[in-house]
């Protein structure tokens, strides 16, 4: 890679709208990945601020740094993807996306019939609970995450 395709950091950061720590966060989870200069200085291809978007881009549409990750693995980190690269990266999130958008309609088109407890245990939910499966755990929210129960 030519030494003036090489971004610093806080030109990566600008142009590409996150913080100077996401950039780096993003680095140490192997999302991106950058060169180090004579001074010790990071440097990021041009090409990571395609990455750096479609980091964002996932995490708005609800996916996990590790289902991004597992994406951007597939992605050559020494030059910039080709558009078949990119077509291959984006279909593996396809089917993820179609099944979030499609409960994401049910629960959308269900909320009027929706008690707003919040302990999704009535035996009308067919998104969360259905057969009322839950209620056999007691009453309250018990698909709340095990680790926010302290369990």
């Amino acid at each position: 890679m030519d030494k003036h395709d090489l971004l610093p950091i806080g030109d990566v950061a600008a142009r590409s709208g996150v913080s100077v720590p996401t950039v780096r966060f993003d680095e140490e989870r192997g999302l991106i990945h950058s060169e180090r200069n004579a001074g010790n200085h990071r440097r990021y291809g041009r090409h990571t601020l395609r990455r750096i978007a479609v980091i964002r881009a996932g995490q708005r549409f609800g996916l996990s740094l590790a289902e991004i990750g597992e994406a951007l693995a597939t992605l050559p980190t020494d030059h910039p993807p080709t558009k078949r690269d990119w077509t291959r990266m984006s279909a593996r999130w396809h089917d993820t996306l179609t099944a979030r958008i499609e409960a994401m309609i049910e629960v959308r088109d269900g909320l009027t019939g929706c008690i707003g407890c919040g302990c999704l245990s009535v035996t009308t939910c067919p998104i969360y609970n259905p057969g009322d499966e839950l209620s056999a755990e007691g009453a309250g929210a018990q698909r709340w995450p095990e680790d926010a129960r302290g369990e």
